[in-house]
């Protein structure tokens, strides 16, 4: 917390903190969002994290069929590491499936099949000893994994692309004559139930670290205080035939405290964070882009929000 650190001025935070709320994108690729969310509290802020986590929902594989399974993998083994492969399906698409349902539907379930056997490549040569030259299937991949339509889910989504996030997820491991025959039904869930069906691998936020220099540092001590943080958070800048320390990018910061062991240094320096300024990384696993994570992450909470004060509402008029 800021207050640890020498230096630590509470009024200039406190106005800091009195910033009004924004949300700043700074970085966004394919499967990785880095944003800002400026004027909240902690509580508000680690709320947003663990909805991300736990709350936000996806489809994955919750009951295997096992009609034919002859390979090294045990059924309970197979089944929990086809249950952890992520599925590209938009969970918004279907609905729960009601608790003690044996039978999935077209609006709650899909299907997935996964069958192939191993056998052997009668063109391998005789002193081969390589198993991608002797074996045909003998690597079993998530790109197997077929989608079967239930009901009329053909005609529901004609357009649909249902299969596993990534093609080359290795399952199991087959020699000749073994073989792998089961159905899979993916339903929709959460990550409070079973952490397979949560939509990140990563989640997490930093306070912004704050750096300023309380007195000019130049000439040694300037390449000394450079050493002292990360990679391009401080830089030595040649003014008039002197090298003079600034603060280039206090964000890329990792607040190792480095500084306060050089005691020419340690005064002219203070370490703060900005209490108001969250730095989120959210990392998707592919099931669904982290930008939709993070607005679906935002309907969720103001959804409590909104349970809330219906409830205090509620007690009022009793």
């Amino acid at each position: 917390f800021p207050g640890t650190y020498p230096g630590y001025d509470d009024a200039w935070d406190q106005r800091r903190f009195e910033e009004a709320f924004r949300v700043d994108v700074i970085r966004e690729e394919e499967d990785t969002l880095e944003f800002d969310m400026v004027g909240i509290d902690a509580a508000i802020a680690n709320a947003f994290r663990r909805i991300l986590l736990a709350e936000v929902p996806t489809m994955a594989v919750e009951k295997v069929f096992v009609y034919n399974n002859t390979s090294i993998v045990q059924d309970e083994i197979l089944a929990h590491r086809l249950g952890l492969i992520p599925i590209r399906a938009d969970p918004r698409l279907f609905e729960y499936r009601n608790q003690g349902d044996q039978e999935g539907t077209e609006i709650d379930t899909l299907q997935f099949q996964l069958k192939i056997k191993c056998k052997r490549n009668p063109q391998a040569a005789k002193e081969s000893s390589d198993p991608d030259e002797l074996y045909f299937n003998h690597k079993v991949y998530s790109k197997h994994m077929t989608w079967v339509p239930l009901g009329n889910q053909t005609d529901l989504f004609p357009d649909a692309d249902f299969r596993p996030v990534h093609d080359d997820i290795l399952i199991a491991l087959l020699r000749p004559g073994q073989e792998i025959d089961v159905l899979m039904h993916c339903v929709k869930g959460i990550g409070k139930d079973h952490a397979k069906f949560s939509p990140v691998a990563t989640a997490s936020y930093r306070l912004l670290p704050d750096i300023t220099l309380l007195q000019p540092i130049e000439d040694e001590a300037a390449e000394t205080l450079q050493k002292c943080f990360s990679p391009g958070v401080i830089e030595v800048q040649n003014i008039n035939g002197k090298k003079v320390a600034r603060v280039a990018n206090a964000r890329l910061d990792t607040f190792s405290r480095e500084v306060f062991r050089h005691e020419g240094l340690k005064n002219l320096v203070r370490l703060a964070r900005v209490r108001n300024h969250y730095i989120f990384s959210v990392e998707s696993t592919g099931i669904l882009p982290p930008d939709v994570l993070v607005s679906e992450a935002i309907k969720i909470l103001m959804g409590k929000c909104q349970r809330f004060l219906n409830e205090l509402d509620s007690v009022a008029m009793e």
